[in-house]
């Protein structure tokens, strides 16, 4: 546990600019608070104190506005940044150095038995308001952008977008951990696909048409007034 703790304290001085000292996050981080409080909870939750594991979890939802349950599984190195209305629940399982803004649910349909909230890998980012509702899991690397509500596996190495999120390719290079506002939309990326190849199709045309006027009449193209006349009745 305290290992763990360690590891939590050094990933966020490595990843929040803002972040002067290990006092300053170890004393006044909300969310470092929070995930103190919640390895201590979880392992009374694993040694069948679950009742006082429930107690401390809740204490530090009312003194943090973060809200993680005792049996959640989590990994070292934890980053939640800011984190004022995060819910981790109860079957969730997070990865190691991942990252997750304020607002952010990790929660079920309400649907499910067992196993019934996210897993996330190792070094995601989940961005401020996103929600990750269902039993799937969100490979490594992934990145959810902030307020996608997220409802189906997300592969290694892609970006979930909008409501009901949209999957995007990274092309398995890992984005930089933090920027949750350079995401590409992958309809606007479509659209612009399409554009470009309709563009390419009118071009085609054109030339077969020019083509076909130049067999049909060579080099001088009939005048359109003896054109209409030999159409009219």
């Amino acid at each position: 546990m305290f290992k763990n703790l360690m590891d939590d304290l050094d990933s966020i001085i490595e990843r929040d600019p803002a972040a002067r000292s290990r006092a300053e996050v170890f004393f006044l981080y909300s969310g470092f608070k929070a995930l103190r409080s919640y390895r201590k909870a979880h392992w009374l939750y694993r040694h069948n104190l679950k009742f006082l594991a429930r107690f401390i979890s809740q204490r530090s939802r009312k003194k943090t506005g973060i809200e993680i349950h005792p049996a959640a599984k989590i990994g070292k190195g934890l980053f939640i940044d800011h984190g004022m209305g995060v819910v981790i629940g109860e079957t969730t399982e997070i990865g190691d150095y991942c990252t997750i803004y304020q607002n952010v649910t990790l929660g079920g349909t309400g649907k499910e038995t067992g196993k019934r909230h996210p897993t996330l890998g190792n070094n995601v980012l989940v961005g401020a308001g996103a929600k990750v509702l269902g039993p799937f899991k969100v490979g490594n690397n992934a990145r959810i952008a902030a307020g996608a509500v997220v409802l189906d596996t997300v592969p290694d190495n892609a970006t979930a977008v909008g409501v009901p999120a949209r999957i995007v390719r990274v092309n398995g290079v890992r984005p930089l951990n933090l920027d949750q506002i350079h995401i590409a939309d992958p309809v606007a990326q479509e659209l612009c696909r399409l554009e470009y190849h309709v563009t390419l199709l009118e071009r085609e045309m054109n030339l077969i048409k020019k083509r076909e006027n130049e067999e049909k009449y060579g080099n001088q193209m009939p005048d359109a007034k003896e054109e209409n006349k030999k159409t009219m009745p």
